[in-house]
């Protein structure tokens, strides 16, 4: 019998640790639990039920056009609202995808691109 999973959390690179602290809780609303270093390179973030890391240790992440994190959320559009309100360049989005999510597209202060979806409900046309 294989163990089962209980959760992910993705690792974020980071060449600039406190650029990257200022952007994750002054712009997108999360709470350092914890932070490793002197001075901090390494934090814990949480928002709601999502957690990420940032690993400032290891330097800046590769150049991608690809997510680094994807996070499930209750209303895109209104984080996307949210997050432009705060500053935040939105990528893409909010957008309805043929696999019944409503997606948008962030990149982080550090280059790391962020998808955030909902599920969308078939017969609730949010």
């Amino acid at each position: 019998m294989a163990v089962e999973l209980q959760s992910s959390i993705p690792v974020l690179r980071v060449a600039e640790y406190p650029r990257a602290r200022e952007f994750y809780t002054g712009r997108l609303g999360f709470t350092v639990t914890e932070e490793g270093g002197e001075p901090p390179r390494f934090g814990i973030f949480w928002r709601g039920r999502a957690q990420l890391f940032l690993d400032g240790w290891h330097g800046a992440p590769a150049p991608s056009e690809g997510w680094a994190a994807y996070l499930h959320v209750a209303d895109a559009r209104a984080l996307a609202a949210e997050l432009a309100a705060a500053g935040v360049a939105i990528l893409s989005g909010p957008l309805d995808t043929e696999y019944g999510l409503r997606e948008v597209e962030i990149a982080d202060s550090e280059g790391n691109r962020l998808c955030f979806g909902q599920i969308l409900d078939d017969d609730s046309g949010n």
